[in-house]
């Protein structure tokens, strides 16, 4: 983000963190020095825009720190990108009159490269206490390129979770796909199986994920399920849990696209019953 900002005309006036986003910023950061973290409160207290780029679990404890080496002030913004983390933990920032925002890309990227290809045309949840915070906050989301929306504070927990289940527990499941290939006697399963992962996405994408399911579930199939899950508990136990409450939610998908009728559903839900 602070890449994107620099060279839509903001000025980046230092970047901190550990040894790694040292090398970070010499390398993608053109005219922002690095601080070390024992001086980043020197540069932070002339800054408009102080960005935590920390993780959730210590926003607060960063900005605790940082206002008590009196860094926050009348005019300031104090911005965090955690898209479950609400403004609280931006209140002493807030106590001393500067603006609690957030900014959470609606993406993941494993290194700056990508997220410097990828968060341009992407959504970025925007929270503010009031109009001039969200003004400022889509201004921003702007300048990189991306595309905001406002998220209320009070539900950004289960924003995230739903981001949650749409990013990593989309890796959790072809995780478990893949060991349960392996079982099977599958060697280098990933390749074979793209193919049905791809279609599967590309289809919940294009026509939503009512539509795009398939499977024993939406099917009312449950001899494959009952099959499937004394396979799972006779080869791999662990996921049998898992299994259970997927088929549950591919259940109620299935009913409310009218695949699967109220009778058969309640049968799903007898035969999954069994397997607590």
């Amino acid at each position: 983000m602070g890449v994107l900002l620099e060279r839509s005309g903001h000025r980046v006036v230092a970047a901190s963190g550990r040894s790694a986003t040292e090398e970070r910023v010499r390398r993608y950061l053109l005219f922002a020095p690095f601080t070390q973290l024992e001086d980043v409160h020197v540069v932070a207290q002339a800054a408009d825009v102080v960005l935590l780029g920390v993780p959730d679990d210590r926003i607060a404890e960063v900005c605790a720190a940082l206002a008590a080496e009196g860094v926050f002030r009348e005019g300031q913004t104090a911005v965090h990108c955690s898209g479950s983390v609400g403004l609280d933990a931006l209140a002493l920032a807030e106590e001393r009159g500067a603006v609690a925002l957030s900014l959470h890309p609606l993406l993941t990227f494993p290194d700056v490269m990508d997220g410097i290809q990828r968060l341009p045309g992407s959504s970025v949840a925007v929270t503010a206490r009031g109009e001039l915070g969200y003004e400022q906050g889509e201004s921003f989301a702007r300048d990189v390129g991306a595309i905001p929306f406002r998220l209320p504070d009070e539900v950004k927990p289960l924003y995230h979770a739903a981001a949650v289940f749409c990013s990593n527990y989309l890796v959790a499941v072809e995780g478990a796909a893949e060991e349960l290939f392996r079982r099977a006697g599958l060697d280098d399963p990933v390749p074979r199986f793209e193919p049905l992962a791809r279609a599967a996405l590309d289809a919940a994408i294009a026509l939503g994920p009512r539509r795009a399911l398939t499977g024993p579930a939406a099917r009312g199939d449950l001899g494959t399920i009952a099959r499937n899950l004394r396979a799972l508990a006779a080869r791999g136990p662990e996921f049998v849990e898992a299994y259970v409450a997927l088929a549950r939610v591919a259940g109620r998908l299935a009913v409310e696209d009218g695949r699967l009728s109220e009778r058969d559903h309640e049968r799903l839900e007898e035969v999954l019953g069994e397997w607590k």
